[in-house]
């Protein structure tokens, strides 16, 4: 299901995937299957989702970001890709970023670039990422910080 007021361009694009209204895909981003993209969002041309993905209103998916299987992307979460951004001057390559699989980000959380966020990992509400987070564990505040790690 792909809402009319949507704007995708993509046909990479999974079986019962759901994109909501007021969603922006550009054509060279790959979405699996089972996914749910909510109003209000953007995906660029570089980045790739894997397949159960629930990405909530608000969140903006920039070029080098990989989202892998069963992740959760809370409203608002604020993802960056240069490191040194300035107006009209790009990097050769953007960061990239990747996201494991069955991670969950919490509403509101800012992730800077070139991090990876690990298996089942939790990325507490407002927190700021600064730096890879290891599997299974549980990351809070800004800078965030372990406060423990989940089980299997």
């Amino acid at each position: 299901m792909i809402h009319a007021l949507s704007d995708v361009q993509s046909k990479s694009i999974g079986e019962n995937t759901r994109v909501w209204q007021f969603s922006v895909i550009l054509e060279g981003a790959k979405i699996g299957a089972n996914c749910n993209i909510c109003a209000h969002t953007m995906i660029e041309n570089d980045v790739c989702i894997g397949n159960n993905v629930t990405i909530k209103s608000g969140v903006y998916l920039w070029d080098g970001i990989t989202i892998c299987n069963d992740v959760f992307i809370g409203p608002c979460v604020a993802f960056s890709n240069d490191k040194f951004p300035r107006s009209k001057q790009y990097p050769e390559a953007f960061a990239k970023t990747i996201i494991k699989d069955g991670a969950s980000i919490g509403a509101n959380a800012t992730i800077l670039p070139g991090l990876i966020i690990g298996k089942k990992a939790m990325v507490g509400a407002g927190a700021v990422v600064t730096r890879n987070v290891p599997d299974y564990a549980v990351v809070v505040g800004n800078p965030a910080k372990i406060i423990r790690y989940m089980g299997e």
